[in-house]
């Protein structure tokens, strides 16, 4: 009778709303979680390597621990499917901010509405983050993705900078990351040819 975590985040780093990967640990831990497993993907992806091996352990009379519903799934239907065959399997769920699931109907009950609000809040997420998007595009001057670190004069002396100097130095000099150097020096000279 084991008592296993699961934690997810979508992006390394995550840090909102205590979804980062290091607070969700820290709460599965304090509730008894002696195991943790982490996988660093969206919701909407079904292949989470670290959830495999965590489903691969599972047995009866072991518990599985989430701090919220959206960790284990982001549908109502794969949500529901997914704790009910736990349910059905003997594995208890407990998720931090409902508590525990047991397999009744009040419990299933709560549990489908509880998914569906989840899917809904991904949804308007989705739709919100189009619609700001489409208004994105319609201004002049519109780029897509996230602004430039350096502008176009910037860009050209980091380049010739790199020419006589590492990527590690022209980073501490310009302030910008080794991996956007790369970026800037690869496009210059995929443009040249």
């Amino acid at each position: 009778m084991a008592i296993y975590g699961y934690a997810r985040v979508s992006t390394k780093g995550q840090e909102k709303n205590g979804n980062s990967l290091e607070a969700q640990e820290k709460a599965l831990a304090e509730n008894g979680a002696s195991q943790i497993f982490k996988d660093t993907f969206t919701g909407t992806k079904t292949d989470r390597p670290e959830f495999d091996k965590l489903k691969s352990q599972l047995k009866s009379g072991d518990t599985l621990i989430v701090t919220k519903l959206d960790r284990l799934a982001r549908t109502a239907s794969e949500g529901s499917k997914m704790v009910e065959s736990f349910l059905n399997d003997g594995i208890s769920v407990r998720i931090l901010n409902m508590g525990l699931v047991d397999n009744t109907p009040t419990g299933r009950l709560i549990l489908h509405i509880m998914f569906a609000f989840a899917e809904f809040e991904r949804d308007m997420i989705v739709q919100r983050t189009s619609e700001g998007k489409a208004i994105a595009r319609m201004k002049p001057g519109f780029t897509e993705g996230r602004p430039s670190a350096l502008n176009k004069k910037q860009k050209q002396q980091a380049l010739e900078l790199l020419k006589t100097h590492s990527y590690t130095e022209v980073a501490e000099l310009t302030g910008v990351s080794r991996r956007t150097l790369m970026r800037y020096k690869a496009y210059a000279e995929r443009t040249q040819e």
